[in-house]
């Protein structure tokens, strides 16, 4: 598990590729939602033998604290986002780590 969160921690800030994901509902002040979690959210899940590539499924909280899931695969050069959500409760426990 750790090998996501560490390559995300690295290419996460300052990476042009990751930086280009910026859904309006998710960005709020200077710094976008999905990049702090990116940086400092929590690896959820773990998809390593994904047929399209490593991923992970990471948790934070954005504005107002409300629970975001980010998607990401690190590539060689960058962080792909794949996706960003806010994720269903009633879909996922009370504290949206795991699914229902």
């Amino acid at each position: 598990m750790g090998e996501c969160v560490n390559h995300s921690r690295k290419k996460g800030r300052g990476s042009n590729r990751s930086k280009r994901f910026n859904p309006p509902d998710l960005v709020r002040g200077p710094f976008s939602e999905v990049e702090v979690i990116v940086t400092q959210g929590e690896l959820i899940e773990d998809y390593p033998n994904d047929p399209r590539g490593h991923s992970c499924l990471m948790l934070g909280f954005g504005d107002g604290a409300r629970a975001v899931h980010v998607v990401c695969s690190p590539k060689d050069e960058y962080l792909a986002i794949i996706t960003a959500y806010l994720p269903d409760p009633a879909q996922w426990s009370e504290d949206f780590r795991r699914r229902r």
